[in-house]
C-alpha cells in the first residue's frame, strides 16, 4: 500500500472528513515520526511496532566490482521492530 492508497482508504471509511484533511493528518503523522527519529527518539505505536535509529560504526568495506578496500563512514539507519499484536496477526493467531 502506498501513501495515496492509505489516504483514500481512510477517506472512504470516514465520509465525514474531507480528503484534503485526511491527507494533512497522514502527512503530519509521517512528519512527526520522521522528526522524532531524526532527533534520535524512539517512536512506539502500541500493537503495531516501534521505530528507532541504530548507529552503524565506520568500517572497512569492499568494492564488489574491483575488490578494492574502501572506508565506509559511520551512519544512522532506521530500524523497525514489530509489535506482538502485529506478529500475531501475521501468523494467524
Amino acid at each position: 500500500m502506498i501513501r495515496s492508497e492509505l489516504i483514500q482508504k481512510i477517506a472512504d471509511e470516514n465520509p465525514h472528513l474531507y480528503q484534503r484533511d485526511v491527507e494533512k493528518i497522514v502527512n503530519t503523522v509521517f512528519e512527526e515520526i520522521t522528526g522524532a527519529m531524526s532527533r534520535g527518539d524512539r517512536v512506539e505505536l502500541r500493537g503495531f511496532g516501534a521505530f528507532s535509529v541504530k548507529k552503524r560504526d565506520q568500517r572497512i568495506g569492499r568494492n564488489p566490482r574491483t575488490g578494492e578496500s574502501v572506508q565506509v563512514e559511520e551512519k544512522h539507519v532506521p530500524f523497525f521492530k514489530t509489535g506482538k499484536l502485529l506478529r500475531d496477526r501475521l501468523n494467524g493467531n
